[in-house]
């Protein structure tokens, strides 16, 4: 099981489309965390969400353990098939996305040019810069 971790960083809701179901959090980079890449992250087919707008100390994306899903499943009626599709946002946190497995992508922010979003389906992929990616899960 491959977590995703980007601790230290501020990331933000930066896109939701409702008609397709996907949501996009991201990092800039700053001068106050000294950090000089974009990060993206993208959860498609999303059924349920508990968010924050904003993420000061980064994201810990991992599966809900078991004692945390049986906390969701109880509070927001989560069926047990659903399990594998419960993905955590923090380390010790509510944050939590249902949906299928999340993939991210991470690029230095001085080579994306003109380019706005690293998930761009104009763009190609993989870029002509650069670029990590990966799938959480």
């Amino acid at each position: 099981m491959t977590d995703f971790r980007r601790e230290g960083r501020l990331f933000r809701i930066s896109g939701y489309n409702p008609s397709h179901r996907q949501l996009f959090l991201s990092s800039e980079a700053t001068l106050v965390d000294r950090t000089t890449t974009r990060v993206e992250v993208y959860f498609g087919h999303v059924t349920l969400m508990f968010l924050k707008p904003l993420y000061r100390n980064g994201l810990y994306v991992r599966a809900a353990n078991e004692a945390e899903f049986g906390m969701l499943s109880e509070r927001h009626g989560i069926p047990e098939e659903e399990a594998p599709y419960t993905w955590m946002l923090e380390r010790d946190g509510d944050s939590f996305i249902r949906s299928g497995k999340p993939s991210w992508r991470e690029a230095e922010y001085e080579l994306m040019g003109e380019r706005q979003s690293l998930y761009d389906p104009q763009a190609p992929w993989p870029p002509e810069f650069p670029a990590e990616w990966g799938q959480i899960g």
